[in-house]
């Protein structure tokens, strides 16, 4: 029998517009180019990672927090090995119904009972995190065991990654649950601008080898969400098809208990 290895990461930056969704989706579709089955699950209520795949959908997450469906009825295929749980602006509801129960600890915690299914059935959950702090993203953090922080060439993107990081000292406080950073990813690379140079410096003295190569600026990752489709899909020659497949192959290789059963399991990268 087959193992399975179940990696749960998060993307995550309290700063809108850093790439989170474009990350989620591409790093989850270079593993699945690989072999590897994965889940893609959205925490945020604008509802981008459906969007982005053309996914249609009934229940959503909200359902399975309240509830009211099963993990199988709120999970969707969006491509060969990529399941999508979606989101939208029904999580408005799940994050009062969250706030009215009485234990706080199980509160934070509903979403990793509702998923405990999906251990036996990915390789990969990537969660799409919303760039704000709520219960809903509490629970995000209780769920998964590693984060990328994707950070875009501003002074203000690196404030942004500090909070981040605080938040990950906090979790590192709670019992029996220990989320790694995995990397911090440079989005919006534009190597010819001075003030990205030395941003991107700074993100190195940092950060160190938990620094990953950037994801340089490329107008074909902006184009193609509008055609509800992949950087692989839309132009799989372009430089950001090259950077993401370069960041999914970093993601593999970052721990070497994982990449020797992962690479195993679902083929050795390129």
């Amino acid at each position: 029998m087959e193992e399975r290895i179940n990696r749960v990461i998060g993307v995550l930056n309290y700063k809108g517009g850093t790439a989170k969704t474009t990350t989620v989706v591409n790093l989850a579709a270079g593993l699945a180019m690989r072999g590897a089955r994965v889940l893609c699950v959205d925490l945020d209520p604008q509802g981008s990672l459906a969007s982005h795949l053309g996914v249609q959908y009934n229940d959503s997450l909200t359902d399975l927090l309240l509830g009211d469906a099963e993990p199988s009825a709120c999970i969707y295929n969006a491509r060969e090995n990529i399941d999508v749980l979606p989101s939208d602006r029904s999580m408005l509801k799940a994050e009062k119904e969250l706030w009215n129960m009485e234990d706080m600890r199980v509160a934070r915690r509903v979403l990793s009972d509702k998923l405990r299914v999906a251990d036996d059935v990915y390789s990969f959950v990537i969660v799409d995190f919303p760039p704000s702090v709520t219960l809903i993203s509490q629970n995000g953090l209780m769920y998964i065991r590693e984060l990328v922080i994707p950070m875009i060439m501003s002074h203000l993107s690196v404030m942004g990654t500090r909070q981040v990081l605080g938040t990950l000292k906090a979790i590192g406080r709670i019992p029996d649950h220990q989320v790694r950073l995995l990397f911090v990813l440079p989005t919006l690379y534009v190597g010819r601008l001075r003030k990205d140079r030395e941003i991107l410096e700074q993100m190195q003295r940092m950060f160190g080898d938990k620094l990953a190569e950037p994801i340089r600026n490329n107008v074909k990752l902006a184009e193609a969400p509008a055609h509800q489709q992949t950087i692989f899909e839309y132009d799989p020659r372009s430089n950001g098809a090259d950077d993401y497949i370069k960041f999914v192959r970093q993601v593999i290789r970052a721990d070497s208990f994982f990449s020797n059963q992962i690479e195993g399991v679902i083929g050795r990268p390129d």
